[in-house]
């Protein structure tokens, strides 16, 4: 199916991570032209990027954390290709090392929420100035912002409440957003794709962990983790004007069907496959 993708411009932020990498294959493929963020990574992503093969696709250093940085890689995306039709908020971080709230550090709160959710705020302020400055698009076809927050923003996550929190703060955007970007595009949708446990760069280590699988799924009846792709197929389905015109203000979660109760026993959970199915990554 024509998912009304091509051609159209998508930035995506934290385009040099596992979901962001995934984001940007998956938009590719459907001949978006894309606008991709990286800032400590950038060099890694501009060197995937001219392997890749990728048309009509740059690579742009943003911080953000940083608004006039942020607003930047939406300049370039205007001088590159005139306008953005489908921005993704991706950028994230979570700090590994569990600590209850009153052991975590200042610094670690601060850049969690900073990344997380003042980052979040800064690429769809600077989305929509963007959106202000260029109008709808000309078939009418509705612009589209979407945020990746997390499962532990509806359950919480124990030893990382700072993640937590910025994350469950996308959910008091997305029910503000989605009634002001129509003040710009009256067809313009933003929701939220909220991933369970996925495996990627940030989150392996912390999987190979031995019982961390097994807690894990046993929340969840898909005694499965999820892969990248999976968050960036939400993703395509969200931004295509064709799959989700009449969708917006909706929170779409890849977790397995998690639930914040166990559902599995212990000895019904082979970890041991689970790890092996999702290294195939």
């Amino acid at each position: 199916m024509d998912l009304g993708l091509s051609q159209r411009v998508v930035l995506v932020t934290g385009a040099s991570g596992g979901i962001g990498r995934a984001l940007a294959e998956a938009f590719a493929a459907e001949g978006a032209r894309l606008v991709l963020t990286g800032n400590e990574q950038i060099g890694e992503l501009e060197r995937w990027l001219h392997g890749a093969g990728i048309p009509d696709a740059i690579a742009v250093r943003a911080d953000t954390t940083d608004p006039a940085s942020i607003q930047a890689a939406f300049e370039a995306a205007r001088a590159q290709f005139g306008r953005v039709d489908v921005a993704i908020a991706n950028a994230g971080k979570w700090t590994p090392e569990f600590a209850l709230l009153h052991e975590a550090s200042v610094d670690r709160i601060r850049d969690n929420l900073s990344t997380n959710l003042l980052g979040t705020i800064w690429t769809a302020r600077a989305f929509f100035q963007t959106l202000a400055h260029t109008g709808p698009h000309q078939d009418g076809s509705g612009a589209s912002f979407a945020m990746i927050g997390s499962t532990a923003g509806r359950f919480g996550e124990k030893g990382h409440a700072e993640y937590a929190a910025s994350k469950s703060g996308m959910y008091g955007l997305l029910r503000t957003l989605k009634n002001e970007i129509v003040e710009l595009d009256p067809f313009a949708r933003v929701n939220l794709i909220e991933p369970g446990w996925t495996v990627t760069h940030m989150a392996r280590a912390a999987l190979e962990q031995p019982g961390v699988i097994e807690r894990v799924v046993r929340t969840m009846p898909l005694r499965q983790l999820g892969r990248a792709q999976d968050v960036a197929r939400a993703a395509l389905f969200l931004a295509s004007p064709v799959m989700s015109r009449h969708v917006s203000g909706e929170v779409i979660t890849v977790a397995g069907g998690m639930e914040g109760r166990t559902l599995w026993d212990s000895d019904r959970i082979d970890e041991d496959s689970i790890r092996r199915r999702a290294r195939d990554v």
